[in-house]
């Protein structure tokens, strides 16, 4: 075993007591780490801002079943420009549709809410896992918790350039070593409130060579061993080009370590599947690995995270 990869004793540890923050902002609290953001660091943030520069940090959504998506996006048209109901003008032209996805998963840019995961019968801050049901979703940590949107500052650690090579590999992952890197050589420290970004190139491969099973080939992600850094650091959202676990995890009991110590102790907000590939071209551009950044849920009352398309500033 790596001498960085934390034991499953010490993952159940950090969950439970070490990095828990349950009852951190109070019994009822369900905004986990958004707490980090404040209207100060959203005004130093805006202060980053250049040029006006911006740079979609979302893939665009595919309706192609692949076989890291099982069940594909749907969208059909309910008007088009020549439907026409009876006796209604032709100047009248309009057109409407219907859009429905499963967000969560490998392939769609989201936000997960403290919801999206539980660990033995609780959710984040204590909530019961009956919170959550088929008929009415996600009573409490749901997404609206983020409706007031995060606008603050992000940092990338970009693993492949930092690495020198084109790909963080599958199985691999960034971990405490590319972020001291980052740290060292890109000009920031990781601070209270930021969005940390870290690339591993891997959802720019999906995007030429096609999706893949990941439960079967694997997948990279941050490592679990950033747990206690991103903790001590208060940031207030963390993501990367991937589903942010690393596959296979190794572990009996954790599927995905990040997302159930993060999430259900922390209070973490996760970005999953960010596109970080024009992000990261932009900052070796300008040789500048901080801007602001802005991600905004919809606001969909008991829902578990949402899609999003964050956007960073320059």
């Amino acid at each position: 075993m790596p001498a960085d990869r934390p034991t499953e004793e010490q993952l159940i540890q950090w969950l439970n007591k070490d990095l828990s923050n349950w009852g951190r902002w109070g019994d009822d609290d369900q905004k986990g780490t958004l707490n980090h953001l404040s209207a100060s660091k959203t005004k130093s943030a805006l202060d980053l801002v250049e040029d006006g520069t911006t740079v979609s940090c979302a893939i665009n959504i595919s309706y192609e079943h692949q076989p890291d998506t099982p069940r594909p996006p749907v969208h059909f048209m309910v008007r088009t420009g020549f439907d026409h109901k009876e006796g209604e003008p032709k100047e009248r032209q309009v057109a409407m549709d219907f859009f429905g996805l499963v967000f969560h998963g490998h392939s769609v840019t989201h936000v997960d809410s403290l919801a999206h995961f539980m660990w033995d019968d609780r959710m984040y801050n204590g909530f019961p896992v009956s919170d959550v049901s088929t008929d009415e979703g996600a009573a409490t940590n749901n997404v609206l918790a983020g409706s007031g949107g995060i606008i603050t500052r992000g940092v990338l650690v970009d693993g492949p350039h930092l690495r020198g090579t084109d790909l963080v590999e599958r199985g691999d992952g960034v971990g405490m070593s590319d972020i001291e890197k980052a740290e060292s050589e890109c000009g920031f420290r990781v601070e209270k409130g930021d969005v940390l970004l870290m690339r591993t190139g891997q959802l720019g491969e999906r995007a030429r060579s096609g999706g893949v099973n990941v439960w079967e080939s694997g997948s990279a992600g941050p490592k679990p061993e950033i747990l206690p850094f991103m903790h001590e650091r208060e940031i207030a959202v963390m993501g990367s080009d991937t589903g942010n676990d690393v596959a296979p995890t190794g572990y009996e009991k954790f599927t995905n370590p990040v997302h159930q110590v993060g999430i259900v102790g922390m209070g973490l907000w996760i970005l999953d599947n960010a596109w970080l590939d024009d992000l990261a071209d932009e900052c070796r551009r300008r040789g500048r690995w901080e801007f602001a950044i802005s991600i905004n849920p919809l606001r969909i009352p008991n829902a578990t995270g949402s899609p999003v398309n964050p956007i960073a500033i320059f």
